[in-house]
């Protein structure tokens, strides 16, 4: 599978698309916002930025939906925020939306009057609004994107976790589609080499492009545990490598199509995420931070202040929580099998039984995904 050619979210704003089915990702990024806000207030404080007239802003992996352009809007409001309480002119906004390239840019495109509407009425700086330009950037962000120090400010959420391709060596892997318990050694250490080299490519090449003083802010679905098998990573996408084997024993798709399908995706722990950036050498890390949120961002925003609650099963399933987190999956998932299996036809049964395996799991136990925000600044 060639993931930069496959590997995108629903488009459009139909019932699966990723537009209508991302309240999760928001909810991640209402958690880290003030990581972002304190990163964007120290760079601009402590740098040269009050003295530079252009500010480079990249968002990577940014999809599309209504979440695409909030954390534009976010740094922006922030700046111009400084601007007016240290008297400083407002610089000009030169703003690079990434993904890859079957990404739904047009949708982006689309809405981006009614967004620089909302900028301008609520940045009372100025006249006419802040000084705003806007380029779409499909690409890798596993190679270079951006000429050398041209951006200041860099922003990923949920994105990261997708490695450049399926790791080499995963034949063994029988009966899953992603590490789990039952993967062999040599599977989770494929997946774990993958993740190095894709991650400390992704850190040389922002280097050359992020300038000295400038500052990343990444978001990565992880884990908190040590162990790259543990269920509040893996469980996920074990409990869809479960409904595409029923599926399989029911002859709707083959055995070993299954078995040759892998997720091409890494949740790494906060110390993975650290050692890679030591290594590398060039940013210097100002915080790493974890949080939580449930599968089904409709139910529960966050996690960590409900520890000790218990939900009986009748709550949970008058919630559809199967139902929220299935349509979620499906949002991310879909282009994946239907370029793996070859039809679109077994889309409904897969999700179907993966909607009832989601739901009586989660009547169950408590689910919840696991997020490492890492904060740096370019050494200078």
């Amino acid at each position: 599978m060639e993931v930069s050619q496959v590997l995108h979210m629903n488009g459009g704003v139909g019932e699966t698309s990723y537009a209508n089915n991302s309240l999760l990702q928001q909810k991640v990024l209402t958690l880290t916002k003030p990581i972002r806000e304190e990163a964007i207030t120290k760079m601009y404080q402590q740098s040269m930025l009050p003295t530079t007239r252009g500010l480079g802003i990249a968002d990577l992996g940014c999809s599309c939906g209504p979440n695409t352009l909030s954390v534009v809007f976010e740094v922006i409001k922030t700046v111009e925020k400084l601007c007016q309480e240290l008297h400083h002119e407002s610089p000009e906004y030169q703003v690079f939306l990434n993904d890859l390239p079957r990404n739904d840019f047009n949708s982006i495109f689309r809405s981006l009057d009614n967004f620089k509407e909302k900028l301008n009425k609520e940045m009372a700086c100025s006249v006419n609004g802040p000084c705003f330009f806007l380029a779409g950037v499909p690409g890798s962000f596993y190679g270079r994107l951006f000429p050398s120090k041209s951006l200041h400010f860099v922003h990923s959420s949920y994105s990261l976790q997708w490695l450049s391709q399926v790791p080499e060596g995963l034949e063994k892997n029988k009966g899953n589609i992603y590490m789990a318990s039952t993967s062999p050694s040599n599977v989770l250490k494929a997946y774990y080499k993958q993740f190095q080299r894709d991650f400390s490519l992704f850190l040389e090449c922002r280097a050359k492009e992020v300038v000295e003083g400038g500052s990343m802010v990444l978001t990565f679905l992880g884990r908190r545990s040590d162990n790259p098998s543990s269920k509040e990573c893996c469980l996920i996408w074990e409990l869809m490598a479960k409904a595409l084997n029923y599926l399989a024993s029911k002859g709707i798709i083959k055995e070993e199509e299954v078995d040759s399908f892998n997720i091409p995706q890494y949740t790494p722990s906060p110390s993975e995420v650290e050692e890679e950036v030591l290594k590398e050498g060039s940013f210097e890390i100002n915080r790493i931070a974890v949080s939580a949120v449930s599968w089904d961002a409709t139910y529960h925003n966050d996690w960590n202040t409900m520890e000790n609650d218990e939900f009986s099963a009748s709550e949970i399933l008058a919630s559809d929580c199967g139902h929220n987190v299935a349509k979620c999956m499906r949002a991310v998932a879909e282009p994946l099998l239907i370029n793996h299996f070859g039809s679109e036809a077994i889309i409904e049964d897969v999700f179907k039984e993966y909607q009832e395996i989601l739901t009586h799991y989660m009547s169950k136990k408590k689910t919840e995904f696991i997020n490492v925000t890492l904060w740096m600044s370019r050494k200078v």
